[in-house]
């Protein structure tokens, strides 16, 4: 598993963002957020409900030397599906406890080891501070009864039309062992390589998550899209320098 530098010149700013998913015909608003104590310690809570059916979940963790120790994770459900699921990471321990379907597993700790959610602020942390780097990235994560390895691969950059206007962003897709399954996702420098847009395939049932708005650090994304596109690009500062 790759890890972030070990020198970070960004950590990640607090943020809050909405989506818009749609799936089997309906449509749920999902709200993001991250939070930082300002010493190192994150809290990102993700969730959203339709009629009677609903979900919210919290992936608390800190951040040093540009690395994400996770402390724990916990997804609920809410409504007609009371599912439950928790991971719990202790310092210096062995292993991961993992609650899954009502039955308490014990996963090997192995370094580098993520839950669900702070996988993708990882991603972002790495981009942040090696914006060059594009490479096939593995994820190791610990999900349910196992760890689980995902493998991202770079597709290339593209121009993506959003609620909040033109974004360039970096497309990955994550490899699945079963050819019946996609997933792509597509994140934005401009915005802290924030997720802009989601699009997993399963069974042939597609569903889209697509961000409509947000903020960075107080920021709206429209004023941060601006002010990245104002800025000149590497030709035209080295031109100026001259």
């Amino acid at each position: 598993m790759l890890q972030a530098p070990a020198m970070a010149t960004n950590d990640l700013r607090p943020y809050q963002a909405k989506y818009d998913t749609s799936a089997l015909g309906m449509n749920l608003t999902l709200k993001r957020e991250l939070k930082t104590d300002g010493e190192g310690g994150y809290t990102l809570t993700n969730g959203g409900k339709i009629l009677v059916v609903g979900f919210h979940e919290v992936s608390v963790f800190s951040i040093q030397d540009g690395q994400i120790t996770p402390k724990s994770y916990v997804y609920q459900g809410t409504g007609l599906i009371n599912r439950r699921r928790e991971v719990h990471f202790s310092p210096g321990a062995d292993t991961v406890r993992s609650l899954y379907k009502g039955e308490w597993h014990e996963l090997p700790n192995e370094p580098g080891t993520l839950d669900r959610m702070s996988q993708l602020e990882y991603m972002r942390l790495l981009l942040l501070n090696k914006p060059e780097h594009r490479d096939d990235l593995t994820i190791r994560v610990a999900d349910g009864r196992r760890i689980k390895d995902y493998t991202l691969n770079f597709v290339g950059e593209e121009t993506l039309e959003t609620a909040l206007g033109s974004v360039h962003t970096l497309h990955f897709e994550r490899q699945h062992d079963d050819p019946e399954r996609k997933s792509d996702f597509w994140v934005a420098p401009a915005w802290d390589y924030l997720l802009v847009k989601t699009v997993h395939i399963e069974d042939d049932k597609p569903v889209e998550v697509v961000l409509t708005g947000g903020s960075i650090d107080g920021i709206s994304l429209k004023s941060l899209s601006s002010a990245a596109s104002e800025a000149p690009s590497e030709t035209e500062a080295a031109e100026q320098e001259e």
